[in-house]
């Protein structure tokens, strides 16, 4: 069964250990974000866009960004409208304000809805003729987009360093990836002064989010390059470790090493899966964000342990092998203890208890049934035959797997 969806894949990951390393720029601790400017100046650009969302263009750091880069003698531009899960229209008014300020250069700053904006909104520049729907998939982009710097404002996403945008179509409100090396942005900028005021709603789910990159991109075996192993144990001890802590707000000098371990973990969360890829727990989770409008580190948070419980054995002894291999038996029931089996159970047993006490939903009981037949259709064209993972879903799984979310309330 599925051998043509494993031939594909064991074709990609050839592919995979052949594409080159990220070259990006990284500015890495507190008050990292005052360095921008130099990124900008060092390469002879001076009008960037700011993309970014209200909330954020509010705040005391958005301001000494704009100080800064006015110091540096940056004439920039700031389009502030993004939302959350960002609609084809909204990357259209992106490129206009791209085109009217005669920008040079994005500096994507927010949460990864922001980032994606700009990413999309760079492959529309370089594909003045294409329209982002006819970009989604793989390698559809082939050009050079602008100088990016992204800036991440939560611990979560890992777009700052990922070759992905997500967009939702805003006719038919199907979410789908624009996949191209060329949108990974030039310099990634990881700051945990920008983190320190996020609700904790929002630290739990981009926390969650990063968790499933991991995790995922774990999982998917084929596309591992020599980094990606470690990159997904390291990048899981961290968030098992710290987002509790950074959830409860933890404050002080340990509070903003415990920011920065998170920004870091989704980070390296981001690099695995941007050659890993992820799996079906965020094909299925695209589609609740799409249709119901469900914070995605949400989705994935309550997928994430229904979709490891349902791959049963398929998953049993890697589970268990990232246990060992990160070294977070002893932040499991039992000290982790136990054979493969148990391992695994007991790390996916920890994830619903880190839902539990950061306040993350059991379930989604605005699913419709009516909807499943297009969710099943968009998952599973999403995942197929791209993604590596432990189980090929087909249709059928996937409404199985969002009736137990439905009724897990």
């Amino acid at each position: 069964m599925h051998l043509y969806e494993r031939g594909y894949q064991l074709g990609m990951g050839i592919g995979m250990k052949l594409l080159p390393s990220s070259r990006q720029e990284v500015l890495r601790g507190s008050g990292a974000i005052t360095q921008v400017p130099k990124l900008l100046t060092d390469r002879g650009l001076s009008r960037p866009l700011i993309v970014t969302g209200p909330r954020v263009s509010r705040t005391d750091f958005f301001q000494r960004l704009e100080r800064a880069l006015s110091e540096a003698g940056c004439a920039h531009c700031v389009f502030c409208e993004v939302e959350p899960d960002p609609g084809t229209d909204l990357v259209q008014r992106v490129v206009k304000a791209y085109r009217a300020g005669d920008c040079d250069s994005f500096i994507a700053l927010g949460g990864g809805s922001n980032m994606d904006a700009a990413k999309a909104g760079g492959a529309l520049l370089a594909r003045p003729g294409k329209t982002l729907q006819q970009l989604s998939g793989v390698m559809k982009v082939r050009r050079k987009t602008p100088f990016m710097v992204a800036i991440p404002t939560t611990a979560g996403t890992g777009s700052e360093c990922t070759v992905a945008a997500v967009v939702t179509d805003s006719k038919t409100h199907r979410k789908f990836a624009i996949n191209d090396p060329c949108l990974c942005p030039d310099a990634a900028v990881l700051d945990s002064d920008l983190t320190a005021d996020i609700p904790p709603a929002i630290v739990a789910a981009t926390g969650m989010d990063a968790l499933t990159h991991a995790v995922e991109a774990w999982l998917n075996r084929p596309y591992h390059k020599r980094a990606t192993a470690g990159q997904c144990a390291a990048a899981a001890h961290d968030i098992m470790m710290y987002l509790p802590f950074v959830y409860e707000g933890g404050a002080g000098s340990s509070g903003g090493r415990a920011r920065q371990k998170m920004l870091e973990a989704s980070y390296l969360a981001g690099q695995a899966f941007t050659v890993a890829c992820v799996g079906n727990v965020h094909a299925i989770a695209h589609t609740l964000g799409g249709l119901y409008h469900i914070p995605h580190g949400q989705a994935n948070a309550v997928l994430l342990p229904e979709v490891l419980e349902d791959y049963g054995k398929a998953a049993r002894r890697p589970l268990a092998k990232l246990v060992r291999t990160a070294g977070i038996e002893r932040l499991l029931d039992g000290g982790g203890q136990g054979s493969d089996q148990a391992l695994a159970e007991a790390f996916i047993a920890r994830i619903r208890q880190m839902n539990r006490e950061m306040g993350i939903p059991e379930g989604f009981p605005q699913i419709r049934e009516e909807d499943l037949d297009l969710m099943a259709a968009w998952a599973t064209k999403e995942a197929n035959p791209l993604y590596p993972v432990p189980v090929i879903y087909d249709r059928g799984d996937v409404k199985r797997i969002l009736r137990r979310v439905r009724k897990s309330i």
